[in-house]
């Protein structure tokens, strides 16, 4: 299928959705999902989905929040269910999504997702060509660059740091 995959968490900046309880006239938190679009110019449709559980929900976890914990298993959410960085169910997705014959032909994701080196090279790796977006505190050099220290100043009064540089040296 031509398109491109969106990997797209729903939730907000604590990685838990809000729902409004009506009966209850209060608002809950509630885990969020992970989930892979394939899209095309025509068309678009969630292909797969995983649970992404924030760690204040996981027992395991050290933000683990006793009422949170409580509430999981109301939720009836199975023990081996535990906090992982949403990163890395979607990898999952992606492979798994691959398994079944479909083409994964590039992969967009928002900066929750490009500023963690660790997927981006994953992608990298997989051979999958990918947008994403990055914080305005993520850093990106060229492919060549390497740290190198550059010689102190008279006067610096401090020790020099390594900066990247296009030439190694």
């Amino acid at each position: 299928m031509a398109g491109r995959v969106e990997v797209r968490q729903i939730d907000d900046d604590e990685g838990q959705r809000l729902h409004y309880a009506a009966k209850k006239a209060r608002v809950e938190h509630l885990y969020a999902r992970v989930s892979l679009h394939l899209a095309s110019n025509g068309a678009s449709a969630a292909v797969n989905w995983r649970l992404f559980l924030p760690g204040s929900w996981d027992p395991a976890s050290p933000k683990a929040d006793p009422a949170k914990v409580a509430r999981r298993d109301r939720c009836a959410i199975p023990a081996q269910v535990g906090h992982v960085e949403k990163w890395q169910p979607a990898l999952d997705m992606i492979d798994e999504t691959q398994s079944w014959g479909i083409d994964v032909p590039q992969d967009i994701a928002d900066g929750g997702y490009g500023d963690t080196a660790a997927f981006r090279l994953a992608l990298e790796t997989r051979g999958l060509d990918y947008v994403v977006g990055i914080s305005t505190t993520t850093t990106a050099q060229p492919e060549e660059a390497r740290p190198s220290t550059p010689p102190a100043s008279a006067g610096a009064g401090g020790r020099s740091l390594p900066v990247p540089s296009r030439h190694s040296e």
